[in-house]
């Protein structure tokens, strides 16, 4: 893909310097690039490396000399992680399916495809499921009754889109994800352990009912938000009665779990191996670091931040800041990090007074 270099400041708002009409065909590194690159040197660190390379022009940061540096043409940007999101996309046409249905695939005769789509092969897409225009299907996705994909949706290899299931437009799923796999949800017809041990808080042991487990079938699907982003091999699953649904341009790493009946809010970012046990509810805005664990049934407010490997195990006010398992605020968890620390060094001081007093009491 080839783009002059005032097209690509243009397409991401940003100021285009020298000979604007050179012509590039992918970004770069700086101490890789070549002459038809766009060299990366947005940050100070990287502009020595500019000399490593033959790039004719560079995004710089604001401020950066980009004559002194020897470069014919610069992109000058004021937040230059910003400025990536922007160009990116220019250099990338994502997965090339041929639009249309491949031969290799399976349509039953009542889906609807819509207009340019693109339908690759090994493609399953079951009774009355509906594709929107332009969506783009990779090869070996499975896409279940009645599911409803929107427009401009990305759909990479070995997704599993379950019965029902509704994606809005432009959302963008990674390769192995599965959504619309049944809830995990069990009953033992008396009380079972885990009924014994919340009960008593462990106090009268775990020990229940000596039923075995029984399902408790999904009936509800998914719903999914336009612009929403979900990463490879995670899992979400369909609500008990009610959809499990996930808001508007929420975005979801690699090997998350939702589980069955959770509710997402818009904004969202929760980044890999979180997990959100059935029927957690999040606001607008929060975000879980790696390893984050939400117990089911509780809500966490809007615009919550919770670092990595935190574990939330009852409802969050909006506008926490978490750290820690269990979760307790961000700078209480950090004042506990600091006293964990010192436990040895005291741990010696109480035993040198302890000495201290049993020496005198001798004495005595």
């Amino acid at each position: 893909m080839t783009h002059r270099v005032d097209e690509v400041a243009s397409a991401i708002g940003a100021q285009a310097l020298g000979d604007v009409s050179i012509k590039v065909t992918g970004l770069s590194e700086p101490a890789r690039a070549g002459p038809d690159h766009l060299a990366l040197a947005m940050a100070e660190r990287y502009l020595p490396d500019l000399s490593k390379g033959r790039a004719r022009a560079a995004v710089l940061a604001n401020g950066a000399d980009w004559q002194a540096l020897g470069l014919e043409a610069a992109i000058i940007v004021p937040r230059p992680r910003y400025a990536l999101a922007g160009l990116t996309p220019l250099f990338d046409p994502g997965p090339a399916i041929p639009r249309g249905v491949h031969p290799a695939a399976i349509v039953d005769p009542s889906a609807e495809i819509g207009v340019g789509a693109a339908i690759g092969p090994f493609v399953v897409i079951g009774p009355g499921a509906r594709i929107g225009p332009h969506a783009r299907v990779a090869d070996h996705v499975s896409i279940g009754a009645g599911a409803r994909i929107g427009a401009d949706v990305v759909l990479h290899a070995g997704v599993r889109i379950g019965a029902r299931v509704v994606l809005g437009d432009r959302v963008f799923v990674q390769p192995g994800a599965v959504i619309g796999g049944d809830g995990f949800s069990f009953v033992t017809p008396g009380a079972s352990s885990v009924e014994v041990a919340r009960e008593s808080l462990g106090k009268t042991g775990g020990r229940g009912s000596a039923q075995g487990w029984v399902r408790i079938h999904s009936l509800g699907s998914v719903r999914i938000g336009d612009d929403v982003e979900v990463g490879a091999n995670t899992a979400i699953d369909r609500g008990t009665i009610a959809d499990t649904r996930i808001g508007d341009r929420t975005k979801l790493d690699n090997l998350v779990h939702i589980g069955h009946n959770v509710r997402i809010g818009r904004d969202c970012l929760l980044c890999g191996h979180v997990g959100c046990a059935g029927s957690a509810v999040l606001g607008d805005r929060v975000v879980l670091g790696g390893q984050c664990g939400l117990s089911d049934n509780i809500v966490v407010g809007d615009d919550v931040v919770a670092a990595g490997a935190t574990k939330i195990y009852s409802n969050v006010p909006s506008g926490r800041m978490l750290m820690g398992a269990p979760a307790v605020r961000m700078d209480t968890q950090i004042s506990m990090y600091k006293a964990l620390r010192r436990l040895p060094r005291m741990m010696k001081t109480i035993e040198a007074l302890q000495n201290a007093v049993f020496s005198r009491s001798g004495r005595d």
